[in-house]
């Protein structure tokens, strides 16, 4: 048998690469955090990218931001087209600070117009760490495989003590039924998830139920901020 292996410059170049990501990865949380503290309360808004202006759900999301800057939050999104740009947009129009976390991404992603800060991450975990650390509440709007992929990450980490509970909270009934319904009935039942983990997603269907769940919740836990908890 012959055996393969990597002459030891290629090894010595690919620690260096390794070593140098790991500067950069501490240089955007660095960035990040230098940035969004004080940004508190603040309300981390996800959904697709690909609805236009006059889609019933960019221009619910807009009203949902707009009303809750009415209530003093700032709007936190993924800073891109969609769903981020109506949530950017809601909240410029309420006067509140607009934070647009925009991602490099090989087909590049523009940030929207409607942002009063805009950072921009190479790194989509780095970037997931802020849209956590500093909410005070997750609204998820419908979407796609990003979409999901974030209200099952957040999902995980309240359900696991790693982050303390806050509201998520899901739009559109119609949308979310099928993926809500799969956990009652497919994924409980076969005892993979707890009837407490059955809890941690609210559905909403109205922009104004929105805006109340998350206002009371933040007054009656004195929520200043979401922190990942330690080890």
């Amino acid at each position: 048998m012959v055996h393969h292996s990597r002459p030891d410059y290629e090894i010595n170049q690919l620690a260096k690469e390794e070593s140098w990501r790991l500067f950069r990865i501490l240089g955007e949380l660095t960035e990040g955090f230098d940035h969004l503290t004080g940004i508190e309360p603040s309300v981390s808004i996800y959904g697709s990218a690909r609805v236009k202006p006059g889609d019933p759900i960019y221009e619910k999301t807009r009203d949902i931001a707009f009303r809750l800057g009415q209530h003093g939050f700032n709007i936190i999104t993924g800073g891109g087209p969609g769903v981020m740009e109506a949530g950017n947009r809601g909240a410029r129009e309420a006067g509140v600070k607009s934070v647009g976390l925009n991602i490099t991404l090989p087909e590049e992603q523009q940030p929207n117009p409607y942002t009063t800060l805009t950072l921009t991450f190479h790194h989509f975990f780095v970037r997931k760490v802020m849209l956590v650390k500093y909410a005070t509440a997750f609204v998820i709007m419908p979407g796609g495989l990003g979409t999901l992929d974030e209200l099952t990450e957040v999902l995980t980490l309240i359900q696991t003590g790693k982050l303390k509970p806050f509201p998520v909270i899901v739009f559109d009934s119609e949308f979310w039924r099928q993926f809500i319904d799969w956990i009652h009935h497919v994924v409980y039942p076969r005892g993979y998830v707890d009837a407490e983990d059955l809890k941690l997603v609210r559905v909403c269907d109205e922009p104004a139920e929105v805006a109340d769940i998350v206002k009371a919740w933040y007054q009656t836990r004195a929520f200043t901020g979401r922190e990942l908890l330690s080890e």
